[in-house]
């Protein structure tokens, strides 16, 4: 017996000791192992076709992820070569999955782009408005099913016959790490995310949420570092409770920035992070676009986001059609100074957005060039300057002057060298941090502190200079 359980400690020390942590975005499905150094040391991908709800728009499928998510962990902490030591959870936010009194998801997890009647704004907002105020106490915007609390609203007011019969609902993260558990509770970044349930002034459920009785089917409420303890398969393991992926992104930087920063996150959303604004959002802050995301202490992250990604993938395609180039074309296109100098000089906007509007837009898209690559540097340009407004935002230049530019578009050679020049009183770094929100996850379940070469080591740290007119 005791030579069994020395050769079990043995067996157990001579494996890699790591951390598991499911990814889920909207289109990814992601697994990784990462190793006491941060480095990714096993991946996974996966995507699954959409579900539809009862209203034929399309859904999470939530089963499928849930086998996929038991069955790749059951295999992983099979293996000898690895000792998992922790598992957390990353995901998008503003989406609940509602357990009926047996712990079964009873709705489909409603996609945040489906659209709400306009009754249901009306109504809770005349119920609950002015509606500038409230949205300033909740750091969140009018935005429909982005805002998870509207949802619960819709759903008691319009769907009572579902309604009546949820137990508990979970945002997503929090579902996840129930898949695991079996013990539902709420997190302080999921809450904090636009959702309109989070009052941060008082640092609680907002008064609204209390009297709809909200809070008596929000699990109770945990800090982000919260873990479990669990026996799985023999092994202790250390489950977390899941973090917003947005939240998670921005961890590394707050723990290993030496100085205070604002964070560009880009992708489909691109998203300006300010994580050292003092006081709360203002009504004019909420006139200008702004919102809050929530830092793992419950400190309110002020942040301005527009949809750059998604209206960039637009408008590549419509420059393919245009001059009839390879979907990829834009990919092998570098900053050219003499191009960029030829359209500054006598500079026009000649984009009409499909997925936003601002200033100076056309009625509709004029190209005047003869080459793909003078029409991309235009489009480039356009969008850049948009992206420096919603910067502006949330950056008080007086105070910060370190800008972070992490996701698919810190790989962009052209929107690189135009925001370090639009930008020129800031120092700007891009990052590569394609792994942010999952390292995010481990240092929020990890004992560890991260050293000052943190940043530089594991996220490529790169400095851009403005380029010089002459």
């Amino acid at each position: 017996m005791v030579n069994t359980l020395w050769q079990q400690d043995y067996d157990r020390m001579a494996k890699k000791k790591v951390t598991a942590v499911f990814d889920i975005g909207k289109t990814n499905k992601k697994f990784f192992l990462f190793d006491e150094n941060y480095d990714e040391v096993h991946r996974e991908y996966r995507q699954f076709e959409n579900k539809f709800d009862n209203e034929n728009h399309p859904c999470e499928n939530l089963e499928e992820l849930r086998i996929w998510l038991k069955g790749i962990f059951e295999t992983i902490t099979s293996l000898d070569e690895f000792d998992v030591q922790a598992l957390n959870f990353s995901t998008y936010g503003a989406s609940l999955v509602h357990l009926d009194e047996h712990g079964s998801p009873l709705l489909p997890m409603y996609n945040y782009t489906k659209p709400l009647p306009e009754e249901v704004t009306k109504r809770f907002f005349a119920k609950y408005g002015p509606k500038k105020k409230l949205l300033a106490t909740t750091g969140a915007d009018n935005a429909g099913l982005l805002n998870s609390g509207m949802q619960l609203f819709w759903l008691k007011y319009f769907k009572p016959e579902v309604f009546e019969k949820i137990k508990v609902s979970l945002h997503l993260p929090q579902y996840i790490s129930y898949v695991f558990t079996g013990i539902p509770v709420s997190e302080y970044t999921s809450l904090g995310c636009h959702t309109l349930l989070w009052d941060y002034q008082k640092r609680d459920y907002h008064d609204w949420v209390y009297q709809e009785g909200f809070h008596n089917m929000l699990a109770p409420l945990v800090p982000s570092e919260t873990s479990i303890n669990m026996n799985y398969n023999g092994k202790r393991i250390k489950v977390g409770v899941g973090i917003h992926d947005s939240s998670a992104a921005l961890l590394p930087y707050i723990k290993g920035a030496k100085e205070k920063f604002v964070l560009v996150s880009t992708g489909t959303w691109s998203i300006a992070f300010n994580p050292f604004v003092e006081g709360h959002l203002s009504e004019r802050d909420v006139e200008n676009g702004c919102i809050n995301y929530m830092r793992i202490n419950g400190k309110p992250v002020m942040a301005s986001r527009i949809f750059l990604g998604n209206e960039y993938k637009l408008q590549v395609d419509f420059l393919n059609k245009h001059f009839e180039t390879e979907k990829d074309r834009h990919k092998k296109v570098k900053f050219d100074f003499n191009t960029f100098f030829e359209i500054n000089k006598d500079f026009v906007h000649l984009f009409k957005w499909k997925s936003f509007s601002v200033e100076n837009m056309p009625e509709e898209t004029t190209i005047p060039y003869d080459t793909f690559e003078h029409a991309y540097h235009h489009l480039m340009m356009e969008l850049t300057l948009i992206q420096v407004k919603f910067i502006k935002k949330v950056m008080d230049e007086r105070v910060i002057d370190n800008l972070y530019i992490d996701g698919g578009f810190s790989d962009n050679d052209i929107y690189v060298k135009l925001l370090a020049h639009y930008m020129r009183n800031a120092k700007v770094m891009t990052t590569d941090s394609a792994l942010g929100s999952s390292i995010g996850a481990v240092i929020a379940i990890s004992d560890q502190q991260l050293n000052t070469k943190f940043l530089r080591k594991n996220y490529a740290l790169k400095k851009h200079v403005p380029f010089v007119i002459k």
